[in-house]
């Protein structure tokens, strides 16, 4: 007969249910904004559809995390249930791998195919007749239908700021792995220092990241609005960092439990899975780094 070391079926749980509506109405205020903005209307009431979708977000972040620990303190978490948390954070993680991978397609498809057709190139050179002298190049700055869609003045790029992020993440998954391997050894005043040294570098790259975006709207014109290349630039780094933001909450999360005497040197899942996601996190933006701002 089937026990709870093999077979294990979880209580019912409102949380599934609410993070479905919150991200439901976070996608429809976030996709209002876009919409609404580039037709000039008001964005408003979308920003306060987002905001609420947000907040619900957060609600369930805090009741969905809170449940599972006070399940993994009261002992209740078997060996099956340990298999059952790997796998399932495995699956998030390649679903988060085949999400970017989507974006990075559609980067390669615009850059090695789309521009170089309006260029007049290959097969389907012929595109040119849309916008005949229109001179094919990456990153696009002069657009195929500037009065429509004007480009930037100029791209970012990737020796200064977007370098500097590079060395902070690279640097947070080294200060991670050090905590990861201070916490199976027992050293929690080790784990402490170091968890909190990448949840610094963490918000130091988001402030780079907002620093870098206020520059490009305000001195460059890349905005979303300013052609394939804008769109492409803002999608990917937007949603990294969005990422990113994920990942510090549950690294904070970790520093708290931490704090409080969880964990042990055999049972620390938890910790591991917040580390698996940031090393997720870390590169994906070298890919960032290579593809958008460097080639």
């Amino acid at each position: 007969m089937a026990d709870h070391q093999t077979y294990y079926v979880p209580e019912q749980s409102k949380w599934p249910i609410v993070a479905t509506v919150g991200l439901g109405v976070t996608l429809y205020g976030a996709a209002a904004i876009m919409v609404n903005g580039n037709q000039g209307e008001s964005t408003t009431g979308s920003w306060i559809m987002f905001w609420i979708g947000a907040l619900i977000m957060a609600y369930m972040l805090f009741g969905w995390f809170g449940s599972v620990i006070r399940e993994s303190r009261a002992g209740l978490y078997s060996d099956q249930m340990d298999r059952s948390f790997r796998w399932g954070m495995s699956w998030f993680i390649f679903s988060e791998v085949m999400f970017f991978a989507a974006f990075f397609g559609a980067l390669f498809y615009v850059r090695m195919f789309v521009v170089p057709w309006l260029g007049g190139e290959g097969d389907k050179g012929s595109s040119n007749m849309l916008w005949e002298g229109f001179q094919a190049s990456w990153p696009l700055v002069n657009n195929p239908n500037p009065e429509a869609y004007p480009g930037p003045k100029e791209v970012i790029g990737p020796w200064g700021l977007p370098l500097i992020n590079t060395i902070l993440l690279v640097t947070s998954s080294f200060t991670v792995t050090i905590a990861h391997h201070a916490l199976k050894a027992g050293h929690r005043a080790k784990v402490k220092l170091w968890l909190g040294a990448t949840i610094a570098l963490a918000v130091v790259f988001m402030f780079v990241q907002g620093y870098e975006y206020m520059h490009a709207y305000q001195d460059l014109d890349l905005t979303l609005q300013s052609g394939i290349y804008g769109s492409t630039f803002f999608m990917l780094t937007g949603f990294h960092g969005a990422h990113v933001m994920l990942g510090t909450l549950m690294l904070a999360i970790m520093l708290v439990r931490i704090i409080k005497g969880h964990f042990t040197a055999d049972n620390h899942f938890g910790f591991e899975a917040a580390a698996w996601y940031w090393h997720f996190v870390d590169v994906v933006w070298l890919g960032l780094f290579v593809f958008v701002y460097v080639l």
